[in-house]
């Protein structure tokens, strides 16, 4: 008598146990197993296949030096595209990235901010002060637009663009875009990429 009231009662806390946790199995399951309706878990838009970065493309580092754009391979990228001479939209972008890199705490350091400047005029001094950890490198506007891709009637410079630690490209963030929503899709790469 005393051994079945004592299995009636596991047996009562394991069914409060798994009505507690079901709500949070279920939405680990619907958030990171199934996709919600529509198939979208994501704010930018995935570059389907990803785009490595082309071999042949270089860019002028800060130095004068040319290199190719390879050697940065090894980080999670954010890119931004745009004259030399960083227009409204282009400013933002430029702190939207340099945001978003903070966000992510010590994972931060696995993120490195680019700005690929479509010529080779000269950074303005409060722009190099504020984005010290940036990088301003000089590309051709022409071999980007190859590699980097964009919707009908808009420019490579109204967008952010995601490059994966090896080299590939796989995500473009909208034009004025929610850096909420962008650390948010970085955080969850970051931390996929670092189990296993």
């Amino acid at each position: 008598m005393h051994a079945s009231h004592k299995n009636s009662n596991r047996k009562t806390l394991l069914l409060v146990v798994l009505v507690c946790l079901a709500p949070v199995i279920a939405s680990y399951l619907s958030y990171y197993v199934f996709k919600p309706a529509g198939g979208v878990v994501n704010y930018g838009k995935l570059i389907e296949p990803a785009q490595p970065i082309p071999p042949s493309l270089g860019v002028q580092a800060e130095n004068g030096e040319v290199i190719p754009f390879q050697t940065l391979k090894g980080k999670w990228l954010l890119l931004a595209v745009d004259a030399s001479t960083c227009s409204e939209n282009c400013v933002k972008k430029l702190y939207f990235m340099r945001q978003v890199r903070v966000a992510q705490g010590i994972e931060r350091e696995r993120v490195a901010t680019v700005w690929l400047r479509t010529d080779n005029a000269p950074v303005s001094p409060v722009v190099q002060q504020a984005y010290p950890e940036m990088r301003f490198l000089s590309a051709n506007a022409t071999a980007l637009a190859k590699w980097l891709p964009v919707e009908g009637g808009m420019q490579l410079a109204d967008y952010i663009y995601l490059v994966d630690p090896s080299g590939n490209l796989i995500m473009r963030f909208p034009p004025a875009p929610d850096p909420g929503k962008i650390k948010k899709d970085l955080s969850k790469l970051l931390k996929w990429s670092s189990i296993g």
